[in-house]
């Protein structure tokens, strides 16, 4: 019997054998539609320049949108933050919630003008434990099409019913709605920002929507918070909207803010709620203290940079008239990102390439990031750039669509 058995195991591809073959066939496949993605490795950044690859590049392609990854009143404050240690050792609710946490989600809350925030590890991490700790079987979340994966993944793994309506349609978002059934709760989630179109969200109608159906709205508003609305409280304050109409936000820190890790933020119930069943903040360890402290500080720079925004938007108008000038290919958009056309993989690529050769690194943004055949390159603008580098991008940038179309790359 045991020799047979093992006959039998022998005979069979060994687990490892197996999945080399899965893994080398998806590499395959993503060879062929040219979407192999490579991590580009940075050496030094000063400023919106740096060394990537040992190649000096200036950066077109960071979520840096008001220059505070740098600012040396945030740099300070991660020094001085970490004076004590560095790891908060455990989870908030065992015993690595500290003060500096504590004194940075009171501040967003207190900017934000909300009842209260909660403090999460990413805006990835947030999404996924906040809609797993809302939602459940017989519930029904409804999203935009283009929403970010983490909200897609969320409603997934909460196992409630999701429904997702054409991009910004705020009528089909109400005929999927309608399509709720039985004794569950409803829930619309969307980006307040998308972070591949740059374009805002229709949040008035949404929230009137949901108010309407006695549903939550929940806005992802990692690309806005900092950079749109009054005093850069971001799009939905932009829109008019409180925490009454939006019970729940998402703010990141690590895009407008420059630092690292995301707070949720709104109803104080709700927000109570999270803190004692979201498992992403439950079972996770607290962020470290000092990240906190430079979070701290560059809150109260934010707060107070209308200086930022204001030459953020002149930078926005300034690229898109350029662009407009050149016959470039660009979406809607009013915010720091703009997203030019290539549509297919191939030219996207070959764009980014000359580019690269030019001095300058903007990423091509190729599917599932967005959808088939909408290829693009991704341009941010942030605070820290000049009219000068924006003026001679623009330039490379049409240099580089006309390299990459007479060199007749196209898919395969």
């Amino acid at each position: 019997m045991r020799r047979r058995w093992a006959a039998a195991r022998g005979a069979a591809a060994r687990p490892e054998v197996r999945w080399s073959r899965r893994i080398a066939d998806a590499r395959a496949a993503r060879d062929a539609a040219a979407r192999r993605r490579v991590r580009r490795t940075v050496t030094w950044r000063e400023g919106m320049r740096c060394e990537v690859d040992g190649r000096e590049l200036l950066n077109f392609c960071s979520n840096d949108y008001l220059g505070l990854s740098q600012h040396p009143q945030v740099i300070a404050a991660l020094r001085d933050g970490s004076v004590e240690g560095v790891g908060s050792t455990a989870s908030a609710l065992v015993c690595g919630h500290h003060a500096l946490h504590a004194t940075l989600e009171r501040e967003v809350a207190d900017w934000l003008q909300a009842p209260a925030a909660l403090l999460f590890g990413s805006g990835f991490t947030a999404n996924l434990a906040v809609l797993q700790a809302l939602l459940q079987s017989g519930d029904t979340c409804v999203q935009d099409r283009l929403n970010h994966a983490s909200l897609i993944d969320a409603a997934k793994l909460s196992g409630a019913t999701l429904r997702r309506y054409p991009h910004n349609d705020a009528e089909a978002a109400a005929r999927q709605l309608a399509t709720h059934e039985g004794d569950g709760l409803a829930l619309i989630a969307t980006d307040g920002v998308f972070s591949m179109d740059g374009d805002v969200a229709p949040l008035r109608e949404l929230a009137a929507l949901a108010h309407a159906n006695d549903a939550l709205l929940y806005v992802d508003d990692a690309h806005g918070v900092g950079v749109l609305g009054p005093d850069g409280r971001g799009s939905v304050a932009g829109a008019g909207l409180s925490t009454r109409d939006v019970p729940l936000q998402l703010a990141t820190l690590g895009k407008a803010l420059g630092t690292y890790g995301a707070l949720v933020v709104g109803d104080a119930d709700l927000v109570g709620h999270l803190a004692e069943t979201a498992r992403g903040h439950v079972y996770s360890t607290a962020l470290p203290p000092a990240l906190a402290a430079a979070s701290i500080a560059a809150v109260r720079i934010a707060r107070a940079a209308d200086d930022r925004r204001a030459h953020l938007a002149a930078l926005v108008a300034q690229f898109r008239g350029g662009a407009s000038n050149h016959g470039l290919d660009v979406l809607p958009s009013t915010t720091p990102i703009q997203a030019v056309m290539a549509f297919d993989d191939r030219i996207a690529l070959r764009m980014a390439q000359v580019l690269e050769d030019a001095g300058f690194w903007v990423s091509a943004i190729r599917p599932p990031t967005v959808p088939e055949g909408r290829a693009r390159l991704r341009v941010t603008l942030t605070a820290a750039h000049t009219e000068s580098e924006v003026d001679t991008l623009v330039d490379a940038l049409a240099r580089a669509r006309d390299a990459a179309v007479a060199s007749g790359a196209r898919p395969a």
